[in-house]
């Protein structure tokens, strides 16, 4: 059978980051696309962004562990 990849809700664990200055919240972790929605917690206007998971420092990918 074929796995099914499903997205990670990352609320509960509350993943901190900070790229470039800001500090961002992850939201969601997409397998399929390798992405992570995150929200800024330094201008909440903004809204959810999508990060590619290139883009986030390497002590929180072995957080998320997308295998």
């Amino acid at each position: 059978m074929i796995k099914k990849k499903v997205n990670v809700d990352l609320r509960a664990k509350n993943i901190t980051f900070e790229i470039r200055n800001e500090k961002f919240k992850a939201i969601r972790f997409y397998h399929a696309k390798m992405t992570l929605d995150v929200i800024s917690l330094d201008n909440e206007k903004e809204g959810i962004k999508n990060i590619p998971f290139a883009y986030i420092p390497k002590d929180i990918k072995k957080i998320i562990k997308p295998q």
